[in-house]
């Protein structure tokens, strides 16, 4: 008798699957179970796959590939449906992978049985579990949530953390482990259920130990132990040292990524498990999902190492102490990625007993904007150090950028990666003694002074292109001083534009936290700035944000310390110190009025009487105009407002080398001349002409709080 007879009694039938060919061999009785004629037939695979139900095919082609990759049998209950879509019956697929050689290499030939099962009654009990609905319904969720865990977790504490937490449906470990390769050794990353110490034996071992999860990474085969027995029978040597857990079952699975064993995963149970199918394919998914997702946190972790010592080769701490100064920075990168970009600050001693303040930001936020970055910074201290004055550093720095980025531009290929690049930059000489800054700027945002009294005002530097854009660019020099009780803050565009701000609204939101943080020191102010801009910092380079910036973020500040100024010392009691700007326009610098108008602007922002700004405005503007017009020389403007709010004096002087005295004229109406003297009387509180040694000086004052006009002349 034949077998086909044998099993046909029994109605089993034999099937046979060719992978390589596609095709499906089915005998009469296989044939009757799938719908078909009860005759011996060889289909394709879509013909077959036609008479299961969709998703009974689906577990099919899981179960199989678990098969196949295992070398196991394959089990599964398949619904048949007819031409019309309807349920005909359920069978029983078992089968085992036959592995062939032919003239192409090997391949796997699938040979297993059909067998029709009765369907439980509405109130029967399923004899497992891993048969019914409702158990497939679970895993489903459950491996749903499970990746869901595993893919936004961020670092490998927090993947083994989800893997200690999940539940699986129906056989639940009580003991995990996971254990990474490094080289030809392995050793447990991750536990959970042991006691602490309880990794030592397995902390550390060699590939060829006689260990289950050795043997797991040799091969890239699953090893499932359902009972003590088989795992004493298998692993005699490494027995003892499981034995004391008292578990029952053990599943040593690989973790695989892009078809490399990077590890295994242990899971251990303390009741028995048969490991079915079904149970294996959820503890392989299981460990392919906490594979990839230990791979990408491993990624992310190494690219946050790589960031960090990026940051801390290129972010230097600030230097030593400076007599009678305070600095503080701080360096905020834009987040994602390796964390770095063009932002950088430095501070750097000069042989002349001096020192320079460079911030600075190279076009992008990448890891060639990082490189960039670095080279200018390297070559702006070798220039500094060799001790250029402001304006040449900046001018040697340019022409080096512009070498680099040529070279760049030549292999430009289109692609956005290689363009070249260019960098703003503020460059500013310290003299500790007299607080005596020399400045050249770069196309980049000018200081801001944040006067003794707490009053913060844009200083107007003059300035040249971008460091990069030519290879020959000049970059005048603008002395300022920085007196006693005064702050000086310099930063990069980040901190100004964040948020979807200009430069004009984002000074706006940052011009309070200036003038509010009057009374503490440079470090609580700087945490504040940055606060503003979008949460809590850190300081310089010590770690990446939590949210994703919109642009780097490097901000310094400098203040000359005083009796009256929170930066090292003890406020104390608190005068009212002046508010004062200085600014000389040069013969050839006539557009430089509109910058005095600003600054005088931002001198009176809180004054309390706007007509009186206007009229102050006003006569600066034609005092200054007059210098430039009807002399060979300089205008200096000198502007002073002192006093308690409210009650306030505006005293402004504008000088120039010439001897000859202004004299009050009437212009007629159409006259283009001869207003000056004119306005000031009529606006001015108190106005006068002093002549000097060498020159003259032109001056007004305006009284807060009175009505102005009409003043005298004295």
């Amino acid at each position: 008798m034949r077998t086909e007879d044998v099993l046909a009694a029994i109605a089993t039938g034999l099937w046979r699957w060719d992978t390589a060919s596609g095709t499906v061999t089915l005998d009469a009785e296989a044939a009757r179970l799938l719908g078909l004629p009860a005759e011996r037939v060889e289909l394709t695979e879509a013909a077959v796959r036609s008479r299961f139900h969709p998703v009974d095919w689906n577990e099919v082609d899981q179960i199989v590939a678990l098969a196949v990759a295992e070398g196991t049998l394959a089990e599964a209950r398949i619904r048949i449906m007819d031409e019309n879509g309807r349920v005909l019956r359920t069978v029983r697929s078992r089968s085992k992978p036959v592995f062939e050689q032919d003239a192409e290499g090997p391949d796997h030939v699938l040979v297993g049985t059909l067998q029709e099962v009765a369907e439980p009654g509405p109130d029967a009990t399923a004899a497992h579990p891993s048969i019914t609905g409702d158990w497939r319904r679970s895993r489903e969720a459950f491996l749903l949530d499970a990746g869901r865990a595993l893919a936004e977790a961020r670092s490998t504490a927090e993947v083994l953390r989800v893997a200690a937490s999940l539940s699986m449906p129906g056989f639940s470990p009580d003991g995990l482990a996971v254990f990474g390769v490094a080289g030809d050794r392995l050793s447990i990353i991750g536990h959970h259920g042991h006691n602490p110490g309880d990794d030592g034996p397995f902390a550390d071992m060699q590939l060829d130990t006689d260990y289950p999860a050795a043997d797991v990474v040799r091969t890239g085969r699953a090893i499932y132990l359902p009972t003590p027995e088989e795992y004493r029978r298998r692993y005699p040597a490494t027995w003892p040292l499981a034995q004391r857990f008292d578990r029952r079952s053990w599943a040593f699975v690989p973790l695989i990524v892009a078809g490399r064993t990077i590890g295994t995963w242990m899971a251990a149970f303390k009741h028995p498990v048969a490991f079915t199918p079904d149970e294996r394919s959820v503890l392989t998914t299981v460990a392919r999902m906490l594979a990839q997702a230990l791979a990408r946190a491993g990624e992310a972790e190494s690219e946050r190492e790589l960031s960090l010592g990026l940051q801390r080769s290129m972010m230097p701490t600030l230097g030593p102490e400076i007599p009678g100064m305070t600095v503080a920075a701080r360096y905020v990168p834009t987040g994602g990625g390796l964390q770095v970009g063009g932002d950088w600050y430095d501070m750097i001693p000069l042989p002349s007993g001096r020192f320079a303040l460079v911030i600075g930001d190279v076009q992008g936020h990448d890891v060639r904007a990082a490189g960039l970055m670095g080279q200018l910074r390297i070559a702006l201290r070798a220039y500094a150090s060799e001790g250029h004055r402001p304006d040449a550093v900046l001018s040697r720095a340019s022409r080096f950028l512009y070498g680099i980025t040529e070279s760049y531009g030549e292999s430009y290929d289109g692609d956005g990666d290689d363009y070249p690049r260019f960098a703003t930059c503020l460059y500013i000489e310290v003299d500790p003694a007299t607080g005596g800054l020399d400045i050249a700027r770069a196309g980049h945002p000018d200081p801001v002074i944040r006067t003794a009294e707490g009053t913060a005002l844009i200083r107007q530097t003059s300035g040249g292109l971008p460091l990069g854009i030519e290879a020959d660019s000049d970059y005048p020099t603008t002395r300022l001083v920085l007196e006693p009780g005064e702050t000086m803050m310099i930063c990069t565009d980040g901190l100004i534009e964040t948020g979807g701000h200009d430069m004009g609204s984002g000074w706006t939101r940052l011009r309070p936290v200036l003038e509010e943080e009057t009374g503490d020191n440079l470090e609580k102010l700087a945490d504040a700035l940055v606060q503003a801009v979008h949460g809590p910092s850190s300081h310089h380079t010590v770690g990446p944000l939590a949210d994703r910036r919109e642009d780097d973020i490097a901000v310094l500040l400098l203040c000359r310390n005083s009796d009256v100024c929170g930066c090292g010392t003890a406020p104390g009691a608190r005068a009212v110190p002046a508010r004062r700007t200085a600014v000389t326009v040069a013969q050839a610098e006539p557009h430089r009025i509109a910058g005095v108008r600003g600054q005088l602007r931002e001198l009176l922002h809180d004054w309390a009487d706007d007509e009186q700004v206007d009229a102050a405005v006003l006569m600066v503007s034609e005092m200054v105009t007059n210098v430039l017009v009807h002399t060979d020389g300089d205008a200096l403007l000198v502007a002073e407002a002192t006093g308690e709010p409210g009650t306030r004096r505006l005293r402004v002087e504008v000088a120039d080398a010439s001897d000859d005295l202004p004299h009050k004229r009437r212009p007629g109406e159409m006259a283009s001349s001869g207003r000056g003297l004119v306005l000031m009387e009529m606006l001015a509180d108190r106005w006068g002409v002093d002549p000097r040694g060498e020159g003259k000086s032109i001056w007004f004052e305006l009284y807060e709080g009175l009505d102005g006009g009409g003043g005298s002349e004295a």
